[in-house]
Formats: structure tokens, sequence, C-alpha cells
């Protein structure tokens, strides 16, 4: 399994300790049964709508895919020591590294109910343009450096270092950034 995937393993651990195949839980992540075998295999590089959805088939938050060892207490993140890191490909089609890297600020933090992330937005350059794509769920978005452009619905918003947005998942919508690598704190609720 690759460093950019090491959520495969968890997501194939939790469905069969839930004694689920492959093709129910594409079935009850609305994905299809390429998807699943790719990201369980750690081929493919996931984009965090279907593993929300995903999350949400199995009866786990977002988070569980990324934990070793689940604390009760308070989680305290040093400045520049960064825990592991997992890239996702976003949506772009043509893009062949991750342009999402995902540093999880809660990592281990058992029962919780947000998801808070510090993400490096990587530019891609897709001739085909946003994909955007809805789960459940609520977002914000708080620019740390570069610009970020975030397609909502029909609507586009450019955000600059210093802007935020917060908006309901559910809305088609798609994050990226706009020409420069950037920098985001992101805090992402999704009900179970």
């Amino acid at each position: 399994m690759t460093e950019k995937n090491s959520v495969g393993e968890n997501i194939r651990q939790f469905r069969e300790d839930r004694s689920m195949t492959v093709e129910e839980l594409a079935n009850e992540s609305q994905s299809n049964v390429e998807l699943i075998e790719k990201l369980e295999k750690g081929e493919l590089i996931p984009s965090l709508t279907p593993l929300l959805k995903i999350a949400r088939a199995l009866g786990v938050r977002l988070g569980t895919f990324l934990d070793d060892t689940p604390q009760k207490g308070p989680i305290v993140n040093r400045s520049g020591e960064a825990k592991n890191v997992v890239r996702f490909s976003g949506k772009c089609a043509s893009c062949e590294e991750s342009t999402l890297d995902f540093y999880s600020l809660a990592a281990d933090k058992q029962d919780r109910h947000m998801e808070p992330f510090i993400i490096d937005v990587h530019p891609c350059n897709d001739a085909k343009g946003p994909v955007l794509s809805s789960h459940e769920g609520e977002e914000f978005i708080y620019v740390l450096e570069g610009d970020i452009e975030l397609s909502y619905g029909k609507d586009k918003h450019t955000l600059t270092k210093g802007d935020s947005i917060y908006y309901d998942s559910i809305v088609p919508h798609d994050l990226h950034a706009a020409g420069k690598e950037s920098k985001i704190l992101a805090i992402v609720y999704t009900p179970l």
C-alpha cells in the first residue's frame, strides 16, 4: 500500500468487520465496485467526497480511516510537527499526483464530531474544469496562504489570505487552488 492511500487498508478492514461485500459497500456509498477495489488495493488516490460517502456507509467518521489509536483527552498539535499526511487527488482527471494534502489536526481524538485539517492545495490545470460533488454536512474554510476558488452550485467565490467561507456541503461544490500553491484550514462536519 502506498503512502498516498494508506486509508485503503482501513476501508477494507471496516468493510470486512461488518461482513460487507465490495458490491454492498459500493451500493451503500453510491460508488462503483471498481472504485472500492482500487481504494482497498492502494491503487487509487481517493478524493474527499467518495471517501465521506464510504465512511457514512460503514457507519464511521472520516477521521476513523486516518486514526491510529483513539484518545479521550485533548489532542495538541505543535507547530511544525505535522503528523501523518493523507493525499487526495481531488477531482482532477488529468492530475497524476495529489492535489490536496490533508494534515489532520484531530488524529486519534475519540468520538469527535468535526474533522479539522490543514490542507495544502496544489494547482491542477485540468482542461475539463472543476467537477462539483456533494455530501451531507457542513464545511468551514479559512485561507492561510495563496488564493482559493470555490465553485458552489452556480456561484464562484475567490478567497485570498485571511478570507473564510462556511457552507452546506450538500450543495454541489469544488475547491481548488487559483493558480498557485495555497494552504487552508478546513473544518468538515458530517453527521453519522
